[in-house]
């Protein structure tokens, strides 16, 4: 089975205990918050949206958002939630074609996303062909390096792994119910990697910051 059905199947598992389990926890970060300009009125795609709650507060903004899921059971949750958003079942490494004509003003992406990808060029150009000429894309997602250190921020893997992990458990939430039993299939990219692939599609680079480790939703 390849590493994309296994992870379907993985998140169709949780997502729904998961949406219960980090009620209040889920959504835009902080720092996204700060960096979204006014967005009455236009187009936002968000990709890999989960169960929903980014893709509902772009709405609450002003935005017309279309959000795009791998999982049916985690678009099966937000459209209880939200029916008046567009949901879409696709992978984002193979955006369906009615989503890649130029017309998003924005994307969002965020919180987690980047390890689930096993191609970041396929994924960078549906990026591209989906905005229009002046749109942006928003990534947001921990720090690279942040996977490879330890609390006290001693090397604990390489940065420079490119293998792909297989694993079955959750580990950033409790989830309530009986333990997880499907095997999921994660990779590292480094930042070099993730830019790299964005610009080689045709986007261009107007910000890149950092930020501390950041506890929860705030």
């Amino acid at each position: 089975m390849e590493p994309t059905d296994l992870n379907r199947r993985a998140w169709d598992e949780v997502h729904r205990r998961r949406a219960d389990a980090m009620a209040g926890r889920l959504g835009l970060p902080s720092h996204v918050r700060r960096a979204l300009a006014d967005l009455s009125g236009k187009r936002v795609l968000n990709l890999q949206s989960g169960t929903g709650e980014s893709a509902a507060e772009l709405a609450e903004l002003g935005a017309t958002v279309t959000a795009v899921d791998i999982s049916p059971e985690a678009l099966a949750v937000a459209r209880e939630r939200w029916p008046s958003i567009l949901w879409i079942e696709g992978d984002v490494q193979a955006l369906p074609r009615e989503l890649r004509r130029g017309r998003f003003d924005l994307v969002y992406t965020g919180d987690g996303v980047l390890p689930w990808l096993q191609d970041l060029a396929v994924w960078a150009g549906g990026i591209s062909s989906a905005l229009r000429s002046g749109g942006d894309l928003l990534l947001y997602d921990a720090h690279p390096v942040a996977a490879c250190v330890d609390a006290l921020m001693h090397w604990r893997d390489s940065y420079f792994d490119e293998s792909l992990h297989a694993n079955v458990g959750w580990s950033h939430f409790d989830l309530p119910g009986d333990p997880a039993r499907e095997q999921k299939v994660e990779r590292h990219w480094r930042l070099g990697q993730i830019v790299t692939a964005l610009a080689r599609a045709g986007l261009v680079v107007g910000a890149l910051e950092e930020y501390p480790e950041q506890q929860g939703k705030s």
